[in-house]
């Protein structure tokens, strides 16, 4: 593609973003399917872009949208919400793994020749969520500040296991043999320490910022430092991802995390984004989402249908287990409609995507068909997250949902006791009342002219010995 046509895609690419931003507000269709069908044209249906043609930075861009997604994610959260939602976080992302990697897996070894471990090793590579869809959709549909606050954990946590799993299962591929605690210290290591980096940084880009000021003069100087920290991580072969979202929460929760030791140096004061700020940030966000909805589009291969029906399968399989999973996480009292939110959000994403190219790249026998058929899911959880996501908010998809959950158990929040009711008094016709009071002071008035009257006429009458006398006293005559 020449470069000024480039250009020119580009430019509509943005215009077209903010149209789609702007559909969605009316109609609930995410524009991530839009930006998605994009890519798929311009790809693997027509040919014109392939993801060749980006090189090195095609990577480099996906990952600077992820840190600055689950950076920007991280600095809204409080510390209370957090914590309220860690248990469910825990269960539902260890579920879903197992879950994802157990049903992709067995689907894959019976389907083909694949083997034992490297049908598991498929299955752990898709066993997570997608941080920068998770994330988009979250904030774009209406659900509890805890559900959500689950979705986008989750959807950050389950690098974890994504992460040491299928690089260990890859290991003891080439080596033959699986070393289960080798499995475990990895993951174990990787999460606490990938955490304990982003909070050490957070720590001293707060002591930063107290003293030199700058957050309020230079506007990108705190991403800057997330790239660093998240560089630092990878480099030690721990998880970025973890370190970004630590660094982000912990930044946004400064005042309650600051030990006391360095009050002194750590500004006691929440640290927030100003309004230039949050606008720098929402506008590069926008900007990054956009291409990178666009790449993963781009990336999907449509050479060979058969992995795209198996990815397919898999994928409605997934849905499926999905809902115990979210039942078994989740308390009875989890609306009904969040439920179902957390049942169809699972789409994978960058993480997958590069995941499934190192057996290939590694020399695994079979390791093109393991790629094939991952880019396969991630293209379908994504179309299917959209389509659902949307489904569950205007249509009776949600009642369906709402049903199956109710079967399951979840009854939805406690409903508040019906206040007793109240008797009302009756309307006052404060005209009425006035013209009842004038007829009541005009009637005694009346009664007190007639009472003096009555008075001055018993005045005029002569004494008793003046009336002349009658046969019967009490008969006088007339």
């Amino acid at each position: 593609m020449p470069t000024a046509l480039t250009i020119v895609f580009v430019g509509l690419t943005i215009f077209m973003s903010h149209y789609f931003a702007t559909l969605f507000t009316r109609t609930k269709i995410p524009d991530v399917l839009w930006l998605f069908l994009i890519g798929l044209l311009l790809g693997p249906v027509t040919g014109t872009v392939h993801t060749a043609t980006f090189g090195a930075v095609g990577p480099v861009f996906t990952t600077i949208t992820l840190v600055f997604i689950l950076f920007e994610s991280g600095i809204d959260q409080r510390l209370e919400p957090l914590i309220n939602a860690l248990g469910g976080t825990a269960k539902i992302t260890t579920y879903n793994f197992v879950a994802t990697c157990l049903v992709a897996g067995s689907i894959v070894y019976f389907a083909t020749d694949l083997g034992l471990l490297r049908s598991l090793m498929l299955g752990s590579i898709v066993g997570g969520t997608s941080s920068a869809v998770i994330t988009t959709l979250a904030k774009a549909f209406p659900m509890a500040k805890r559900t959500s606050t689950i979705l986008v954990l989750e959807s950050a946590f389950s690098d974890v296991y994504t992460l040491a799993v299928p690089l260990t299962l890859l290991s003891a591929y080439k080596i033959g043999r699986v070393d289960v605690a080798y499995v475990t210290g990895q993951m174990i290591a990787a999460f606490i320490l990938a955490a304990m980096l982003g909070i050490v940084g957070a720590f001293l880009w707060s002591v930063l910022l107290n003293r030199m000021r700058t957050l309020q003069n230079t506007v990108f100087t705190t991403p800057a430092f997330v790239f660093i920290i998240y560089g630092i991580v990878e480099l030690l072969n721990y998880s970025g991802p973890i370190a970004a979202l630590s660094f982000g929460i912990t930044l946004g929760n400064i005042d309650v995390l600051g030990p006391p030791i360095m009050k002194n140096v750590i500004s006691r004061k929440p640290i927030s984004l100003t309004e230039v700020e949050r606008a720098f940030f929402s506008e590069a966000v926008f900007l990054l989402r956009t291409f990178f909805f666009v790449y993963i589009g781009i990336s999907v291969h449509l050479e060979d249908w058969w992995p795209l029906m198996l990815g397919a399968t898999i994928t409605g399989a997934l849905y499926l287990v999905r809902i115990p999973i979210v039942r078994l996480s989740v308390p009875r009292e989890t609306p009904l409609k969040d439920a179902a939110f957390m049942a169809v959000m699972i789409p994978k994403g960058l993480g997958a995507a590069v995941l499934a190219s190192l057996p290939a790249q590694q020399g695994v026998e079979g390791g093109e068909m393991i790629q094939s058929i991952v880019f396969s899911i991630i293209l379908c959880t994504t179309i299917m997250t959209t389509i659902l996501t949307f489904l569950v908010d205007k249509t009776w998809v949600a009642n369906l949902y709402g049903f199956i959950f109710r079967m399951l158990g979840i009854r939805g929040p406690k409903s508040e006791p019906a206040p007793e009711p109240v008797e009302i008094a009756p309307i006052i016709d404060v005209h009425a009342e006035i013209r009842a009071a004038e007829e009541t002071l005009n009637t005694e008035n009346v009664v007190e002219v007639e009472t003096e009257t009555a008075s001055e006429t018993t005045s005029e009458i002569p004494p008793d010995d003046t009336v002349p006398e009658t046969e019967n006293p009490e008969e006088p005559k007339s």
